[in-house]
C-alpha cells in the first residue's frame, strides 16, 4: 500500500511495477482508495490453452459431428412453434 501523495510523486516507477504484474493499492488517510492493476489482455483465442483443457478431460475431438444443414436458415415460424 502506498499513500496517494507518494503515488503522485512516483507514478512512473509504480507503472513499471504494475507492468511487471504487481498490484498496488493507493491509500488516502490510511484507507484504500484505488488499485493499480495490470491491464487484462483483450480477445484472442489461446489454442494451446484450449488443447490442454481438452487433453485434461480426455476429449480427442471437440466436434465429433456437425450436421450437413448446420448453417441452413431456420424456418420462419421456428420460434413460434410449440415445443414437442
Amino acid at each position: 500500500m502506498i499513500p496517494l501523495i507518494e503515488a503522485k510523486e512516483s507514478l512512473i516507477e509504480l507503472a513499471h511495477r504494475v507492468e511487471n504484474g504487481e498490484t498496488i493499492i493507493v491509500t488516502q488517510d490510511g484507507k484504500p482508495l484505488f488499485e493499480m492493476v495490470p491491464a487484462k489482455k483483450k480477445g484472442g483465442f489461446n489454442e494451446e490453452a484450449a488443447r490442454r483443457f481438452l487433453d485434461a478431460r480426455g476429449i480427442k475431438d471437440p466436434f465429433p459431428y456437425v450436421a450437413e444443414d448446420f448453417d441452413d436458415p431456420l424456418p420462419e415460424d421456428f420460434l413460434l412453434r410449440p415445443l414437442p
